[in-house]
């Protein structure tokens, strides 16, 4: 019940606000550590505010060997942020992950869940100007 509460609450602001998660442990009558391990120990929650777009960038072994890193750096060029940050605007969150399960399309970027394959450095400005 706890974690599905978190996901409507991850899902309606984009992370999870400390005063909600405190309001939640009086509501449910459960300790406030039990709430935030049950938060902190899954990564799809957050407890920093994130952008309108969470871009994600593979890089497992497929993608790395076939230029993700590059494709990574260029991207937090482009929005001026590193892996883990969101742009100052909020409007994009960019994360690294470890395999999406799509090596044979590698690099893979995925933006709100949406797969971009086969990414090169050049397209990265279109990718994100779609986003727009």
């Amino acid at each position: 019940m706890l974690v599905a509460i978190l996901q409507d609450i991850q899902a309606e602001y984009n992370y999870l606000p400390k005063e909600t998660l405190t309001h939640i442990s009086q509501g449910l009558d459960v300790p406030l550590t039990q709430v935030y391990s049950v938060a902190t120990f899954f990564k799809a929650f957050s407890l920093k505010p994130r952008g309108r777009h969470i871009i994600n960038v593979c890089l497992g072994t497929a993608c790395h060997v076939r230029g993700a890193g590059r494709v990574l750096e260029e991207i937090g060029r482009q929005l001026d942020i590193k892996p883990g940050e969101t742009t100052k605007n909020f409007k994009y969150t960019m994360e690294t992950v470890n395999c999406v399960g799509a090596c044979a399309l590698g690099p893979i970027v995925v933006i709100d869940g949406k797969y971009s394959g086969q990414l090169k450095t050049d397209k990265v400005k279109t990718l994100l100007e779609s986003y727009d």
